[in-house]
């Protein structure tokens, strides 16, 4: 997935990657490695090198690379802060409560292309939003006449990732594509029943 700001993780594609490689039981998608595709192919020919030399031409060779049928592309195309954010507080005899709350978002586009003919079978846009509060007390006391002041505040803070948020977006739109590709026919999907998995049992 391609990446446009640094207010978000670095890593979309490691969560891209193993959302698809959770879905099914790790059994809906075969996933070839594109990102070190250069490391990849440097080693492989290190390896053919080094045999070719010491054990002859031809020996073990390497099994040929996996092709895609379908490239997955994207990106975190926005991060939107401050959408929402308000507070309440309130005060009696110097004894003070508050609470406050933000909320940003982020937002994922993923789309799947055909290889064989570049066209884009589907695409996906999901947003996750990003919550934050926090709550406060403090008292405020004149004491000995008014001579002495005694002033005490606390307060926590809770602030939702944005990478939990990326991952939960790129998660919602496999999600999405997977069901997409089912609406479109592009693949199936058959629920397992007790009866199936007691005839795979068997």
């Amino acid at each position: 997935m391609a990446l446009f700001s640094t207010a978000v993780t670095q890593g979309a594609d490691s969560f891209l990657i193993d959302a698809l490689m959770a879905a099914g039981d790790g059994k809906w998608f075969l996933i070839a490695e594109r990102g070190e595709l250069d490391s990849l192919t440097r080693e492989r020919q290190l390896i053919i090198s080094t045999r070719s030399t010491y054990d002859g031409e031809g020996a073990n060779q390497l099994q040929p690379l996996l092709f895609s049928g379908l490239i997955m592309s994207g990106g975190i195309i926005g991060y939107d802060t401050n959408l929402r954010s308000g507070g309440i507080g309130a005060r009696y005899l110097g004894i003070g409560l508050n609470a406050q709350h933000r909320v940003d978002e982020v937002t994922v586009a993923l789309r799947v292309v055909l290889v064989q003919t570049g066209q884009i079978l589907l695409n996906v846009i999901t947003s996750k939003q990003v919550y934050s509060t926090s709550t406060g007390f403090d008292t405020f006391r004149f004491t000995e006449n008014g001579t002495e002041l005694v002033e005490v505040e606390a307060g926590v803070a809770r602030n939702e990732t944005a990478t939990y948020a990326v991952r939960s977006a790129i998660e919602q739109a496999v999600l999405e594509i997977v069901h997409q590709g089912i609406a479109q026919d592009l693949w199936d999907y058959q629920p397992q029943t007790e009866e199936t998995e007691n005839e795979n049992l068997n």
